[in-house]
């Protein structure tokens, strides 16, 4: 608690500082002191929302259901959903070590969050050890280990994801759905199983894949940097497209990606399925011969005015030796400061539906907001933190954020929906609406917090509030 001290008039009878107290500079004729003394306060009021909307989605109730438990059930103490509510909640907070589990076990509110308060008031999460424990178990464990006896089923996270994206669009029948493909760098900093040298980058890391629909996260695959680009794509995508069109069988799928995935065997495999695409393509002499002319008049444009100038061409390419068929190529080639600038989109898409302008800043260009959300999951939600030693435990720890990013885009789309904060990345969510301070009393019949009076955004905070509760009332079963 913080203290403001008159020290005016007659100090005879004033209260000294003692040595528990800290003494910041007085304000005015005022002391200024504080103490760890203030009880049961959090921090992190505002995480009740995450609750409400884990509660309503069950997002973490299927979670836990693609895990199968060995353990004696007698014998423990934390679910297997207790130890993963514990998981995605810290990380929306902003808790993304381990260690830190250890201190937020003090945490009534914390605990209150991963449904962590018994009959009698005793709150209590797991430590470190036991959510270690979690992530290092092996994929043959059984209950026979000692220890390490809880192993997650992959495939059926893997569907889940997809699951929850489905299950988000509610009565909705999409006649369209778009798939952005993209990796990111997952620096590594010690000698984890799988660690490689990367030149693009520069450093030792991971290379995730990750699978996107706008805001929506349906697949993020951890890979090693020293992988094919094209490595688990076209698996990811046939998952992903089958339980997409077991549920709306005519919805039209597009599937978007930089040069790293224009294969001919990931576009002969959507022309195939009827899957339209639009994909970046490397470009060559043989491409930018083709768009000479139109490169030259860029370059005029450019001198006269001083500006950037583009120009938009439609071409029939095929490559010498490793595409199967001629396809539509879009070329736009621009002139900078800095010189040509030629780039190249193929497409499935036909002219007479999206001119080549269209193609490339329309519809190409968009897959930019797929790099906001991977930078959201790396920097908002610590994608990166897969500092365990094995793979197996670092793709979960990876599963483990995209879950919380997850929970944070249904609340975003749930309870966010009108107001100012709809489209707030995590770290605006977890400044602005999670990070409330509170006193928290806990009785037998309820509990209570008292929330700061000087909250700034509380009229945001109730109509969240509201528009959760509001959802899921009215959502069907």
């Amino acid at each position: 608690m913080v203290f403001l001290e008159d020290i005016t008039g007659d100090q005879t009878g004033m209260t000294e500082c003692n040595g528990d107290q800290l003494q910041f500079q007085g304000l005015g004729h005022r002391r200024v002191v504080a103490a760890f003394d203030g009880g049961n306060v959090t921090s992190d009021a505002g995480g009740l929302l995450l609750r409400e909307v884990a509660r309503g989605s069950r997002i973490i109730d299927r979670f836990a259901e693609c895990f199968r438990d060995h353990r004696d059930p007698e014998l423990i103490e934390f679910s297997v959903r207790d130890l993963l509510a514990q998981r995605v909640m810290g990380l929306c907070l902003g808790y993304e070590d381990l260690n830190d589990h250890d201190r937020l076990r003090r945490d009534p509110l914390f605990c209150a969050l991963a449904e962590r308060i018994s009959r009698s008031g005793k709150a209590s999460v797991a430590g470190k050890s036991t959510l270690n424990r979690l992530e290092l178990t092996k994929a043959d464990a059984s209950a026979a280990n000692r220890y390490k006896k809880v192993v997650y089923d992959g495939g059926r996270i893997e569907r889940l994801f997809t699951d929850l994206f489905i299950a988000a669009q509610g009565k909705e029948n999409p006649k369209e759905i778009w798939l952005d493909l993209d990796a990111t760098d997952d620096p590594i900093h010690g000698n984890q199983e799988g660690k490689h040298f990367h030149g693009y980058y520069d450093m030792h890391c991971f290379l995730p894949l990750y699978i996107f629909s706008e805001e929506h996260l349906l697949s993020s695959r951890l890979r090693t940097s020293d992988c094919d680009p094209m490595e688990g794509v076209i698996e990811d995508v046939t998952r992903i497209v089958a339980q997409i069109r077991a549920k709306w069988p005519k919805v039209r799928i597009i599937l978007r990606g930089d040069s790293g995935f224009c294969r001919e065997d990931l576009m002969s495999w959507c022309e195939v399925n009827s899957i339209d695409y639009v994909l970046g393509l490397a470009k060559n002499a043989r491409l930018e011969k083709l768009i000479k002319s139109d490169m030259n008049r860029a370059k005029r444009k450019f001198k006269k005015t001083g500006k950037a100038a583009r120009r938009f061409r439609n071409l029939k390419y095929r490559t010498l030796s490793t595409w199967s068929r001629k396809r539509r190529v879009v070329a736009k080639a621009e002139y900078l400061p800095d010189g040509a600038n030629p780039r190249f989109v193929v497409t499935t898409i036909p002219k007479s539906e999206f001119g080549s302008r269209a193609v490339y800043e329309d519809l190409y260009c968009a897959r930019g907001n797929m790099e906001n959300r991977l930078k959201e999951q790396q920097m908002g939600l610590f994608s990166d933190r897969t500092s365990s030693h094995t793979l197996r435990a670092n793709q979960l720890r990876l599963w483990l954020s995209s879950l919380a990013y997850v929970l944070m885009q249904e609340l975003r789309r749930v309870g966010l929906k009108g107001t100012a904060m709809a489209s707030a990345q995590a770290w605006t969510l977890r400044e602005k609406l999670f990070k409330v301070g509170a006193i928290v009393t806990i009785s037998f019949r309820r509990l209570r917090l008292a929330l700061s009076s000087g909250y700034p955004w509380q009229a945001t905070f109730a109509a969240c509030l509201r528009n959760i509760q509001r959802h899921y009332a009215a959502a069907p079963g």
